[in-house]
């Protein structure tokens, strides 16, 4: 494995040691080479320079899965720009915001967004605006083919400079960029290449979005980190990838992914007869899903826990007992311990449940713009407080057993409830609202409302549902809204979600009561 600071570098690295290797493979048979891939790479480069992007500056990028996706995202790593992903699903009011607080040079959309994006982007003082559609189509494409393949670069920053900022939704409704340097990007990927035990022999079937951490750091550099191959699909579809898993070693996926593979018939020994590794992360994965998966594959998903501050900070062995339940031991170079109080750590053992605090070179540089923020997420000795709940066990294992701030995972996406209280109660109608998760058969968790009306108004589970969806992204819209009397509060009037999680906990089963809605 070759060593950098900047996952960019094993680009150029492995197109000189092995220049005629699959990089990137599409279902239709198409392929691009590393040594293609460095001169594409080159190109898309050398477009975004002629638009005046320089190191540091950042390129605010809201576009569907393509090949061409990639490339601009390795294109900017190569060129040292920060490279911000936005989620397809985010609303323009959402978009505004990212533009606002990000200040780009360049915006790379979506074309037809572009009449409905211009004029945010344009308030925001973006430069420049270019468009990427799914099948190479747009005005970024015809940029790249003017462009120079061999574009003069600059090759100063270190570890420490940004390489991407990842927006995540906070608790109280306002996104934060969380500042992700080049350094954490390339040791992250080398630790997850030597741990998984990747080669230049595997191919990973890629069916997750290119706007999180998962499908765009710990796939594609861990592919990059180890000279390996992956095989493009735009999105995840079971049946298409069942009939692609001959073709591929490795499957990266969330629990959602497992859930709808074991509803297929096709999948059992034989389709799984060349495959390698599944990993699985995101979400809790069912023990269920884990036991019924290995009988019938006759493999063991391995699951590993990671976050968009801290990139993947532990894993379930490759070689070594994968316990159900569990995210395994913390990955190479990386503590994670108990905390008790804001800074004080606490042994670890099966009976102790404490706030998991991480330190390593994987975990950010903070919070973009936003010191106090920064400071408050850390413990006067360094540690990234998680907010996630858990136990070490005696062999290191971690388990996580809640979310300090109710955040729901639904189908691999993060959920914050109080964005989406916010919006509920802004809504005609609505006094007061509590968002929380409980457990889907599909997604994980299920996004949930319960909702107080005005004392006069008219409302419908289908009415605020459609209103929704105008204002917030497709995963965070609730699955159920529930129209209540009051809401469960303790003697210091704070809502009581867990009293809600319990009494709704069996929501999406079907044929089980309601709860008390």
């Amino acid at each position: 494995m070759l060593a950098t600071t900047n996952p960019a570098d094993w680009v150029e690295s492995w197109a000189r040691v092995q220049p005629l290797q699959p990089f990137l493979k599409t279902p239709d048979g198409g392929q691009i080479t590393y040594a293609e891939l460095d001169r594409r790479c080159g190109r898309f480069a050398s477009a975004l320079m002629r638009r005046g992007v320089v190191p540091g500056d950042r390129v605010v990028v809201q576009v569907d899965k393509s090949v061409e996706a990639v490339l601009l995202y390795l294109a900017c790593l190569r060129m040292r720009a920060v490279y911000v992903p936005i989620n397809v699903a985010n609303t323009p009011n959402e978009v505004d915001y990212f533009l606002r607080d990000s200040q780009p040079r360049v915006a790379i959309i979506r074309p037809a967004d572009r009449a409905l994006l211009e004029p945010p982007a344009t308030v925001a003082g973006v430069r420049h605006i270019e468009t990427l559609g799914a099948q190479g189509e747009g005005t970024l494409p015809a940029l790249v083919r003017q462009a120079d393949s061999e574009p003069e670069l600059c090759r100063s920053g270190d570890a420490n400079s940004l390489a991407a900022i990842v927006y995540t939704s906070g608790t109280t409704g306002r996104s934060k960029g969380a500042m992700l340097t080049r350094g954490n990007l390339a040791s992250n990927a080398a630790v997850l290449a030597h741990a998984w035990r990747f080669t230049q022999n595997d191919v990973l079937l890629h069916t997750l979005p290119l706007f999180h951490v998962h499908g765009l750091f710990a796939a594609i550099n861990t592919v990059l980190a180890s000279g390996s191959s992956l095989l493009l699909l735009p999105k995840f579809d079971a049946a298409d990838a069942l009939r692609i898993l001959p073709q591929v070693t490795v499957l990266m996926g969330v629990p959602t992914h497992y859930t709808r593979l074991l509803h297929r018939a096709e999948l059992n020994l034989e389709t799984c007869a060349g495959m390698r590794l599944f990993v699985s992360g995101s979400a809790p994965l069912l023990e269920e899903t884990q036991r019924e998966f290995r009988v019938r594959t006759g493999h063991e998903i391995l699951e590993r826990y990671g976050m968009t501050e801290t990139l993947m900070n532990t894993s379930n062995p490759y070689e070594g007992p994968r316990k159900p339940g569990s995210v395994g031991p913390p990955l190479a170079g990386i503590e994670v311990r108990l905390a008790k109080t804001e800074d004080a750590a606490v042994e670890a053992g099966a009976d102790v449940t404490g706030m998991l605090e991480v330190k390593g070179p994987n975990v950010f540089a903070g919070y973009w713009r936003d010191p106090e923020k920064t400071r408050g997420e850390f413990t006067s000795d360094g540690w990234f407080k998680t907010g996630d709940l858990g136990r070490i066990d005696d062999d290191g294992y971690v388990q996580i057993v809640g979310r300090a701030r109710d955040v729901v995972i639904s189908g691999g996406y993060n959920v914050y409830p109080k964005e989406v209280e916010m919006e509920l109660d802004s809504l005609s109608g609505v006094l007061e609202s509590a968002v929380f998760g409980v457990p889907h058969p599909d997604f994980g968790e299920g996004v949930t409302a319960v909702v107080v009306p005005q004392s006069t108004a008219q409302l419908s589970e289908s009415d605020i549902i459609n209103s929704l969806q105008t204002r917030l992204a497709r995963y965070k819209v609730p699955k159920r809204v529930l129209l209540i009397g009051e809401l469960p509060r303790n003697t210091m009037g704070k809502v009581q979600k867990n009293v809600l999680r319990a009494e709704y906990a069996s929501l999406y089963v079907p044929g089980a009561p309601p709860g008390r809605g």
